[in-house]
């Protein structure tokens, strides 16, 4: 199956699991979506991610984050950028997501940063999604 947009296919998974209740969801694996949960991590909406090598491209395991009502971690995120429509901002345009309670996460030239991240470092990039 060719997939053509596998960061909106991360995000559905994610989304799809938390609204099940699931612990963890399995996606194929790529150095961007492992970048992704590494930030998603750092930012408190997972509880951790395992890289599970195979003869393939290996598979990404993320272990979802509840609170203690089994309330999602992660209430919503949205794919900004789409491979249809490339969304780039300078770092004096990063949009502040629910007025800084979510993150932006960016492709930049510094590699995969959070919106606060790329304010401080200078940089501006391609706008991926916004998690909240």
């Amino acid at each position: 199956m060719v997939m053509t947009d596998p960061i909106a296919d991360l995000l559905n998974r994610i989304k799809n699991a938390h609204k099940a209740r699931f612990d963890k969801v399995d996606v194929p694996a790529s150095r961007m979506k492992v970048e992704m949960a590494r930030i998603l991590k750092e930012e408190g909406y997972i509880k951790h991610f395992k890289l599970i090598k195979d003869n393939k491209q290996g598979v990404l395991r993320i272990h979802l984050k509840y609170g203690p009502d089994r309330e999602p971690a992660i209430r919503d995120m949205r794919r900004i950028s789409k491979p249809s429509r490339r969304i780039y901002v300078g770092f004096k345009e990063i949009p502040k997501v629910l007025n800084g309670l979510g993150i932006a996460i960016l492709s930049t030239s510094r590699g995969i940063l959070t919106d606060k991240q790329a304010r401080q470092e200078g940089v501006g990039g391609e706008l991926i999604c916004s998690v909240w």
